[in-house]
């Protein structure tokens, strides 16, 4: 194979690729996708029954008339629904087409006496059933939840395509019906019952067969996701947790993100020795990896061909998120991904770090200012605190959460005070108050996690809303300050974002494409803290290490971006947290803990 060579935009290429996915899937779902859109056409629209294009609709799954309109609607949408896992190879997509499709030709010959229809039909699961090697995808992960949202999804499909159906023959409509009449009309007719509008002829029929088709439709789908065997998403066991534990205790010093490998919502794959692992979740069909692989640097080929296989097997997208460079080299040099610079990691040297000096005049500035205000910290190991300050703090870090759901993924454990983490460090933030708040004199909390025997990795920063500001600042600096007595030599703090870009936009003699990349970053900033970490990190004049994203093409780098937003807590549909009923923290015990973590600012 060649090797890859880094360009000066941060991108890994490959010279020579690795092999892609067939065409053939892609080309079937394209088959069905159409089917599907003539389908649902030729039994909505009364003009395109006369049409030429009608001439081609009229021999494909469905008919016309009444009864016929109704299954040409229903064929249609299921056709739609089904082409997106053909396009994925998915077994039960193909096994679902294969049936659709024989029974459209019955259909078509039973009702219509067509030839030409059932040979049609037929001529389309002809490359189905012959290139039935190519559809072996296993089912993705999936709960309860899905019959939820295809309810939601296929129920406001169905209530918008119903008021087509309804608005398609205004020549036959009796009267002025209003839009509420007509939404009315849909909503009964959606149950199997007259609606308020009415039609001149056989119309009524019709509207109301198609309207009732969609509401079958909606009901079967969502009752068959509802009762069929629930597959949770895979969570990290005790036994695998053992594992990268052993792993991490033997090479857990090489990456500063090993010790997030432990996130028990995420599912693990083993190298064939056993001597390194990749840890993922699957977010909107994305394999999503995060870091390096866990373990001996010459075991990592094995576990990532198992990576890769795992995702070739459900035809999942394989994506890793914020590996190192190392890392990214062997990513694309055995799988043939691409790679692209994501950003920078910001580490302190502990021997390094001063607060003297002109560069560090503001920090230091601030945590006298805020010393001088009556603040103490204390820096200490996860081991060292009572069960009862444990659950203090807790509780402290969930109230003080400034979004409705936890966020983090790829830098964050998403727990605190497990027996399992002794060795985590927290630094916390103290104010003794004349009228103490429901935490004593906490003010904030920062978590770090190991990075070795000698480094720990940022997990996240609260604080209570109403301390002075610059309590982070406070925290890190004392953090920084005890760890020599804790045998630290280094600290990770927060990842930030196309950091590079960032910093040379804002140089002078910066062209006017790096300037209007540097000006779409700083807008995006107000909703993703993209500039604000990289000042934030940038306060304690740290070494910049680089990230990267390892993809397979360039068209799923927007998908891989949904995905990760979706993992990282930027996109979610959970209810508001005034919604939601809050629930007792749990003790922790070294397998089962509710609590999340974020590694921002």
């Amino acid at each position: 194979m060649s090797d890859e060579v880094p360009d000066r935009s941060g991108v890994l290429r490959r010279i020579v690729r690795g092999p892609r996915p067939e065409a053939v899937p892609a080309v079937v779902a394209s088959a069905c996708t159409l089917v599907g859109v003539l389908d649902v056409a030729a039994g909505v629209f009364p003009r395109f029954r006369h049409s030429r294009m009608h001439a081609i609709a009229e021999v494909l799954p469905g008919a016309l008339g009444p009864f016929a309109a109704a299954l040409a609607i229903s064929t249609g949408m299921l056709l739609l629904l089904l082409a997106h896992g053909l396009r994925r190879r998915k077994r039960r997509a193909w096994r679902a087409a294969v049936v659709l499709l024989p029974a459209g030709a019955v259909a078509q010959f039973a009702y219509r006496h067509s030839l030409i229809g059932v040979v049609i039909s037929l001529a389309l699961l002809a490359p189905l059933l012959r290139h039935r090697s190519e559809f072996e995808a296993l089912p993705d992960p999936r709960s309860r939840w899905r019959a939820l949202a295809n309810f939601v999804l296929v129920g406001a499909g169905s209530l918008l395509l119903g008021l087509v159906i309804v608005s398609a023959h205004p020549n036959r409509l009796v009267g002025d019906p209003s839009l509420s009449d007509r939404i009315e009309h849909v909503l009964y007719g959606l149950c199997g019952f007259e609606g308020p509008v009415d039609y001149s002829g056989n119309t009524s029929w019709t509207v109301a067969f198609s309207l009732g088709a969609l509401g079958l439709l909606t009901a079967v789908t969502t009752i068959y996701l509802a009762f069929r065997p629930e597959h949770p998403a895979a969570r990290l066991t005790a036994q695998d947790e053992e594992g990268l534990r052993a792993l991490l205790e033997k090479h857990g010093g090489r990456d500063s993100l090993g010790h997030f490998a432990l996130r028990r919502d995420k599912a693990v794959v083993f190298s064939p020795s056993g001597k390194a692992a990749v840890t993922y979740r699957v977010v909107s069909g994305v394999m999503l990896a995060s870091g390096d692989p866990i373990g001996d640097v010459e075991a990592w080929p094995g576990a990532i061909e198992r990576f890769m296989d795992e995702a070739q097997a459900h035809s999942w997208t394989p994506a890793v998120m914020g590996c190192s460079e190392t890392g990214g080299e062997v990513w694309t040099r055995e799988t043939g991904l691409d790679a692209l610079e994501l950003g920078d990691e910001a580490v302190v040297d502990v021997a390094d770090f001063s607060l003297a000096g002109r560069a560090m005049r503001n920090v230091r500035q601030m945590v006298k200012r805020i010393e001088r205000a009556g603040y103490e910290t204390r820096v200490r190991r996860i081991r060292d605190l009572s069960e009862g300050e444990l659950e203090r703090i807790r509780r402290a870090a969930e109230d003080w959460r400034g979004t409705d759901t936890e966020r983090g993924f790829s830098m964050a454990l998403g727990r605190i005070g497990d027996p399992a983490d002794g060795d985590c460090l927290i630094a916390t933030a103290h104010k003794a108050d004349a009228d103490p708040g429901p935490y004593g004199d906490l003010k904030a909390v920062l978590h770090f996690v190991p990075w070795g025997t000698d480094g720990v990795s940022l997990d996240l920063m609260r604080r209570d809303r109403s301390a002075d500001p610059g309590m982070n600042e406070l925290l890190i600096v004392a953090a920084l300050q005890a760890a020599p007595k804790l045998g630290i030599v280094r600290v990770s703090l927060n990842f930030a974002m196309f950091r590079a870009a960032l910093a040379r936009g804002e140089k002078i003699g910066a062209g006017p494409v790096l300037r209007a990349w540097r000006g779409l970053l700083v807008f995006l900033s107000r909703w993703f803290q993209i500039e604000s970490l990289y000042k934030f990190n940038a306060k304690f004049r740290p070494r910049w290490e680089p990230r990267f994203v390892v993809y397979a093409s360039s068209r799923d780098l927007p998908r891989i971006g949904l995905a990760a937003m979706q993992a990282e807590g930027f996109v979610n549909l959970a209810l508001p947290r005034l919604l939601r009923r809050r629930k007792a923290i749990p003790t922790p015990c070294a397998h089962r803990v509710a609590e999340r973590g974020v590694r921002a600012a």
